[in-house]
């Protein structure tokens, strides 16, 4: 079988690492669109209980209310003209449309906050609910019904009179549904959410959005059969508007009511399309790209397999050069060190600026080094305030760049370990001119330092800068050891 060509075997890496990279990346947006719908689903039964709580406190005060109103003589007694007077109060927190009824045990209405005619009261229409209060001697809260004078929608919560251990009367109070519509409408983040409040039959009694269509509708069959067997779950679901939501509820232990929300999946799955929309055109133009550049590539290494056996013959010199000098350095770093500790730190960091001199001469292709910016890479570590640098423009080449970082790496260590660097305040002052000819005068010197005296042994340091002056540099060094600071003057020629 014939080997494919460079430009179909380029294309094919272009295509072979892209791909798996737009499908990572698809796979990463449909990570963060569950990961939103994981926070969604929080959020909504977040949300949810902190209406239901909110519902249960105000039906709690309402409660409270009426078994205040319980506990009245002039009801106990009897007296509904009286009675009368001192419902009022409670009455008028709800306006017109909160009703108060007083029923006896047969569901007859003896007070009607409607109106003073009670015998031409029908009897209550949920007479289910008054025998339970009857029966429990314990507060009721109804379904939705329609009432029997009103002949509009409502809830009721219903208290016992008890006299003497008897419940004698049921005293009941319909609050206006807008009060519930308005917990709602308080509570809802924004318009992608449906919010219910349902009784214990699923039968919704407030709503946003659209209460007017659906209030007295039950629930959708998998919300309502979920309702009726947990009190509190999390499902996906299709709302009376038949959009799907992922829709939460919370049974209120209070009431047997039960609050419900849900947030339209649309809003989570069109970022998602128009995420993944995104990344498949972004894809597919960088596959294209690449695939465009894969053939020019093609080309242009066409051209350079004339130069191959010359680069790797110039490499080979490079790399025999390169471990010539780490061998050098690691013989004389050991021979200078008192433990193999004090070794592996000065031979590291030796090392590092073997790399790093290396590494500014490869931003330059190998070709030359600016003094300057040379500087700057040996000293950026150190506060620029405390390195003072001025000198012409130099260009130096790859190994007399090398040699001249090394150096000033030898001269920043010496520094701050024992030098003008060691100590706050301290400075170092480099500067370099050009000679009549054409040599390259640099002159470090150390100032605010602690006093300088001239070591017992030359240590490898400075028989290293001594070494780089007079083999690499094809100079010459002056290192003199001055009480207020150490003065290096180093000439060599530039080229």
């Amino acid at each position: 079988m014939p080997k494919p060509s460079l430009p179909v075997r380029l294309a094919l890496l272009v295509a072979g690492t892209a791909l798996p990279l737009i499908v990572f990346a698809a796979f990463i947006v449909f990570e963060d669109y569950e990961h939103d719908r994981r926070e969604a689903s929080q959020r909504v039964l977040e949300t949810v209980r902190s209406i239901r709580l909110v519902l249960d406190a105000e039906v709690t005060r309402i409660t409270g209310g009426l078994e205040v109103l319980a506990l009245t003589n002039t009801l106990r007694n009897g007296d509904f003209d009286g009675f009368r007077h001192t419902a009022s109060g409670f009455l008028a927190q709800y306006g017109k449309d909160g009703i108060l009824l007083v029923a006896d045990r047969e569901g007859r209405q003896l007070f009607s906050s409607t109106t003073t005619d009670t015998p031409s009261l029908p009897l209550r229409n949920n007479r289910e609910i008054v025998e339970k209060v009857f029966a429990t001697k314990t507060r009721q809260y109804s379904n939705l019904f329609l009432g029997a004078t009103t002949k509009r929608p409502m809830v009721t919560i219903e208290v016992p009179v008890i006299s003497d251990g008897d419940v004698i009367y049921d005293i009941s109070f319909s609050p206006p549904i807008d009060i519930f519509q308005s917990i709602l409408d308080k509570q809802r983040p924004n318009d992608d959410w449906t919010i219910s409040i349902f009784d214990r039959d699923g039968i919704n009694f407030a709503r946003v959005p659209n209460p007017k269509e659906t209030v007295g509708k039950r629930a959708t069959p998998l919300p309502y059969t979920t309702m009726s067997r947990e009190a509190e779950a999390t499902l996906q679901a299709v709302s009376l508007e038949s959009t799907p939501q992922i829709t939460t509820f919370a049974r209120s232990p209070l009431t047997g009511w039960t609050v419900a929300a849900g947030i339209a999946q649309g809003s989570l799955v069109g970022p998602l399309w128009r995420n993944l929309a995104i990344t498949s055109a972004l894809g597919a133009v960088l596959l294209l790209t690449g695939l465009a550049f894969a053939v020019r590539m093609a080309t242009t290494i066409a051209r350079g397999e004339m130069l191959h056996d010359l680069l790797i013959e110039e490499l080979n010199h490079r790399v025999k050069n390169a471990l010539a000098v780490v061998q050098a350095l690691a013989s004389e770093t050991l021979a200078g060190s008192a433990s193999l500790e004090e070794f592996g730190i000065a031979f590291k960091g030796r090392l590092a600026a073997l790399a790093q001199g290396h590494g500014l001469l490869l931003r330059r292709d190998w070709v030359s080094a600016d003094l300057m910016q040379l500087l700057r890479d040996v000293t950026n570590v150190i506060d620029p305030a405390r390195v003072l640098a001025e000198g012409p423009n130099v260009e130096l080449s790859p190994r007399k760049a090398l040699a001249v970082y090394l150096t000033l790496h030898e001269l920043l260590t010496n520094a701050t370990k024992y030098g003008a660097l060691s100590r706050e305040g301290g400075q170092v002052a480099i500067c370099w001119t050009k000679t009549d000819k054409g040599a390259i005068r640099l002159i470090w010197q150390e100032k605010g330092g602690p006093p300088v005296k001239r070591p017992d042994r030359e240590g490898f340091g400075a028989k290293l800068i001594r070494q780089l002056a007079e083999y690499e540099l094809d100079g010459d060094c002056d290192l003199r050891y001055e009480p207020k600071g150490l003065r290096y003057e180093l000439t060599f020629p530039a080229q």
